[in-house]
């Protein structure tokens, strides 16, 4: 899927930013200028038989407490999807996770799981398909993008944890 020609089709703004590529959260801090928008986190998983899957989005500096998380959506317990699933389910690798990959999902079998804030932030950064650009995404942007893909996303208060634990 070309993802640009998709947001250019559906008219959804976006700003185009390159850089290094980048895996993790911390990498992107590192590596990515300061942009508008709030940086995301993207969890890929799926439940104890991998019948459902999930994509979790939360703020960067957020760690979700998976088992509390199983036991809010009300599904067994929650692991990481291997690169396969990822592949298989979103079309991108590791590191390229973003909700922009939903435009892969065309069987809709990938729930998405929007945190409060990011379900209310002014606009999102996210990688389009790959690690090495960020796009800024404004609020109104986003909801026409999943309205578009007819994915209805699942907002809660995602549950954290702490470091420690």
């Amino acid at each position: 899927m070309d993802i640009y020609n998709f947001l250019q089709t559906h008219l959804i703004p976006f700003k185009r930013h390159d850089h290094p590529p980048v895996f993790t959260c911390e990498q992107a801090n590192e590596l990515i200028p300061d942009l508008p928008g709030t940086k995301t986190k993207n969890l890929f998983v799926r439940d104890k038989k991998g019948k459902q899957h999930f994509l979790i989005v939360v703020s960067d500096e957020k760690q979700v407490d998976l088992n509390a998380l199983a036991k809010s959506i009300e599904t067994s317990r929650l692991s990481m999807g291997s690169p396969e699933r990822l592949m298989t389910h979103l079309g991108v690798e590791p590191g390229s996770v973003s909700l922009l990959a939903l435009v892969n999902d065309t069987g809709g079998s990938v729930q998405l799981v929007l945190d409060s804030p990011i379900a209310n932030a002014q606009a999102l950064q996210c990688h389009p398909l790959v690690n090495t650009s960020t796009l800024v995404i404004p609020r109104e942007g986003i909801e026409k993008l999943l309205y578009e893909l007819n994915h209805k996303p699942l907002l809660m208060d995602v549950p954290g944890r702490t470091a420690q634990g």
